[in-house]
């Protein structure tokens, strides 16, 4: 970085020099030549950079996204009685009712088995699902590049801050799971259709992708892992 930016002054230093009439236009072209090679080059090592290191840090991601000179919205849909929808409010109306209609609450066997579970382990007066030094770890090894949910909560605050707020959210975290309770703020999500394939004007070729509460999702695994340790499956478990 420190050879491309010497490279850079110097191409703008020739510059001021040939205006002035001390330098030649060819001695500007080759010191400009040279200046852009180690640009390009630069810009390669970078961009290799940050395919490595891609499941680690999602910069890489966000910069691509900054590379794309169109962005993919959703086109035209067509609803039930085959009109074609054009306006963003009209295609979102759309959307939601679609996916409401497929979206089933029927617990699975994975659920039934949890729900069977939580019963068991709300008889026991004594026992804490939720503990103070989970969340605290749960909190030191959050993404600190992850996007924040609809919460507005910041993966990095959270992570810095993870002494302090990690017995406050372990109560939170209880009390929920000891009165079917979860904060308001948790259960929100910002929802984005992703297309599938077929035809890009039918609502039923789009998917949805949720962005959810890092701290909602974070009680939801502290949860589920108490209760599988509480059944007696401590090892094989994987969040």
């Amino acid at each position: 970085m420190d050879e491309l930016l010497a490279e850079i002054r110097w191409k703008r230093k020739v510059h001021g020099i040939r205006k002035e009439g001390q330098a030649t236009w060819e001695e500007y072209r080759n010191v400009a030549r040279v200046c852009r090679d180690a640009t390009r080059k630069a810009k390669a090592h970078m961009e290799l950079k940050l395919a490595r290191d891609v499941r680690n840090d999602t910069k890489g991601f966000k910069y691509i996204s900054s590379k794309r000179k169109a962005r993919d919205n959703v086109g035209p849909l067509l609803n039930e009685a085959s009109v074609l929808l054009m306006e963003d409010a009209e295609k979102t109306e759309l959307l939601n009712a679609f996916l409401a209609s497929v979206f089933t609450a029927r617990a699975g066997p994975q659920e039934s088995q949890v729900l069977e579970a939580r019963e068991e382990a709300y008889r026991e007066d004594d026992f804490r699902l939720v503990e103070e030094d989970s969340v605290r770890d749960h909190l030191s090894n959050l993404n600190a590049h992850k996007s924040m949910g609809p919460d507005g909560m910041n993966p990095r605050v959270l992570r810095e801050l993870a002494n302090v707020i990690a017995e406050p959210l372990s109560i939170i975290c209880e009390r929920s799971w000891r009165t079917g309770e979860v904060p308001e703020d948790w259960r929100k999500a910002s929802v984005a259709p992703i297309f599938k394939k077929g035809k890009k004007e039918d609502p039923g070729n789009y998917r949805p992708v949720s962005l959810t509460s890092i701290l909602g999702k974070m009680m939801g695994q502290l949860i589920l892992r108490g209760l599988h340790q509480a059944s007696g499956g401590k090892e094989g478990y994987q969040e």
